[in-house]
């Protein structure tokens, strides 16, 4: 099914409902994998509602409808000098298909964002208001233009990281800020990760305006097609600054003097910056090579142990964004992904786990996002009804009895 208006999108819904069929939703596809295996007859892609509805640059604003994709939204952007400040990764490669197809209702619906998320905060931050249907094919609106717009339940923000089983959106609105004039990147190499957490986060404790955060094992480093970085197999440590040159200059030289103590540290100006947190943000050092993947949020002080916990049941490649707060973890593939080991060393060190990218035996088998407290669950499943008491969106991909 691929509804081109939000009218045809009520009428399909109203069909669906009327009979009680269950529907996979969709965007351009690109994280189909990510989730249980969706039970469902039918799917429905959101990928026919393209198109920019809303732009006022001067008012930081752009409403799309939702399968717009996102390549098309951050080149309209950029030819403004500005872009999305969350920085959505793309777990295109990453899953095995091509980088640039996701849809801008996607990364919303997903919740997806990137380095830049610990300056700037996540993508629900900036969403500012949706239209879409709900399980019972209503049409709703929640939000608008503005910040300051909601009173009572802020339900746009409740949809974000949904993964597409409480509605459809057809249109997203969202706030955006101007690109930054100059990158420059400090890469510190060979450290080990308990003192690579340690200068993350010293790093942004700093009143320099650090806008990214990241550790590389030396498997995963060697990986980087950055022709800069990957000539010698060794861990890599970067922090970025962004903003205007003659501010970049300043904070890089007093950054360095506060982490002296870690090194001198490699130096990437503009180009070759942006060309290395492309990488990062495409994750195309972790590719599907019969391995799993695994998001781990944690506090970035428990990181390094968390990690190392998991390391004494199988061998993990590691990639730690945030300071630590957020780590991706390959792993070998097993018939549990590792799953009791990883769900076992959260539970000890704090955090919650994901699991992004394995076979469909895997994940029909395991729990692949984190399990619900009983309190939680409540909640969850009270919102579940309101939007979809039939349980027609999505049935099961987050979790099987919802």
């Amino acid at each position: 099914m691929r509804p081109a208006t939000e009218w045809e999108l009520k009428s399909m819904m109203t069909a669906l409902s009327e009979r009680g069929i269950p529907v996979e939703i969709l965007g351009a596809g690109t994280k189909r994998g990510v989730g249980r295996p969706v039970a469902a007859p039918v799917a429905m892609t959101t990928g026919a509602m393209r198109g920019i509805s809303l732009y006022e640059p001067s008012e930081l604003v752009m409403a799309a409808r939702a399968g717009t994709p996102l390549s098309q939204i951050e080149v309209e952007l950029a030819s403004r000098g500005q872009m999305l400040p969350f920085e959505p990764i793309d777990l295109g490669p990453a899953l095995g298909t091509d980088a640039g197809l996701q849809t801008i209702g996607a990364i919303f619906v997903a919740n997806i964002s990137g380095s830049r998320r610990i300056a700037a905060g996540a993508a629900r931050d900036y969403l500012l208001g949706v239209r879409g249907v709900n399980g019972r094919a209503e049409i709703f609106k929640s939000g608008g233009r503005v910040m300051k717009n909601v009173t009572g339940y802020d339900v746009a923000r409740g949809l974000a990281g949904s993964w597409g089983t409480l509605a459809v959106l057809s249109e997203v609105t969202f706030k955006v800020l101007p690109l930054p004039d100059d990158v420059l990147t400090l890469v510190y190499p060979d450290l080990t990760e308990d003192l690579a957490v340690e200068l993350m986060s010293l790093a942004l404790a700093q009143p320099y305006e650090v806008s990214g955060t990241v550790h590389l094992s030396q498997a995963l480093a060697g990986r980087l097609a950055h022709k800069g970085l990957s000539k010698e197999p060794r861990s890599l440590t970067a922090i970025r600054l962004e903003n205007f040159t003659r501010s970049i200059s300043y904070r890089k030289l007093k950054l360095r003097e506060v982490l002296s103590a870690y090194g001198a540290p490699l130096e990437l100006e503009l180009e070759s910056s942006l060309e290395f947190w492309a990488e990062v943000r495409r994750l195309s050092f972790m590719p599907p090579n019969g391995t799993h993947l695994w998001r781990i949020s944690t506090t970035p002080s428990a990181a390094a142990p968390l990690v190392a916990a998991i390391r004494r049941h199988m061998k993990v490649e590691a990639f730690y964004d945030w300071s630590g707060g957020l780590v991706w973890l390959e792993t070998p593939a097993t018939a549990d992904a590792g799953s009791a080991d990883i769900r076992r060393a959260v539970a000890t060190h704090g955090g919650h786990a994901t699991l992004i990218r394995a076979d469909e035996a895997v994940r029909r088998t395991v729990e692949v996002f984190q399990p619900l407290g009983p309190a939680v669950d409540r909640i969850t499943r009270g919102i579940k009804q309101a939007f979809d008491p039939l349980r027609l969106l999505n049935p099961g991909r987050m979790y099987a009895t919802m």
